[in-house]
């Protein structure tokens, strides 16, 4: 992108504040996971214990820093359109599931970073981050995970477009213009 996505701004809010935001509409607390001095005035953060090795690593250190057993949402800031409706129903599958992680699948990818992770998947993450390994979703097969299709998730009301991220110039533009007026 050539600058940090988390603080673009979309309307009034950038990227980040607008991720917390939604995130309180569901989670009575909020952690941010990253550079406490970058981080720190938006709340609780939590560094990572493996640094340089992606997104499992701050899904480990979320997990072995919570004071929740059970139910862990992940979202990441680079996917604005995401509602708060789609976390509660995520949530909802999670705890009525009993799965380890609960996944939403869609566009052709397993959306790993807006789940849930019950704090089991910390050991899981913690062996395959001292093997040198960093992908996620291949872990899910040691775990009991829930996979929600497009086709699910379309029932529910959930359209394939919540899903877009933020990664290039022109990712950006796209979300802007579909999602910024509703961002006054």
């Amino acid at each position: 992108m050539g600058s940090d996505k988390a603080f673009l701004r979309l309307g009034r809010l950038t990227l980040l504040e607008h991720l917390i935001a939604t995130a309180k509409d569901v989670c009575e607390t909020v952690a941010l996971v990253g550079d406490k001095e970058r981080l720190r005035p938006y709340g609780w953060v939590i560094e990572d214990e493996f640094p340089g090795q992606g997104p499992l690593a701050g899904i480990h250190a979320a997990l072995t820093s919570t004071s929740a057993e059970e139910l862990n949402l992940f979202l990441a800031v680079d996917i604005p359109g995401v509602p708060a409706t789609l976390l509660k129903y995520l949530l909802k599958v999670a705890e009525d599931s009993g799965s380890v992680v609960t996944v939403p699948c869609c566009n052709g990818f397993t959306q790993t970073l807006c789940g849930v992770y019950r704090r089991q998947f910390a050991e899981v993450a913690e062996n395959a981050l001292r093997d040198g390994q960093n992908k996620i979703e291949p872990l899910y097969d040691q775990v009991s995970t829930r996979r929600l299709s497009e086709t699910v998730l379309s029932k529910q009301g959930f359209e394939p477009s919540i899903f877009d991220n933020v990664n290039t110039p022109e990712d950006w533009h796209r979300i802007q213009k579909r999602l910024g007026a509703s961002q006054g």
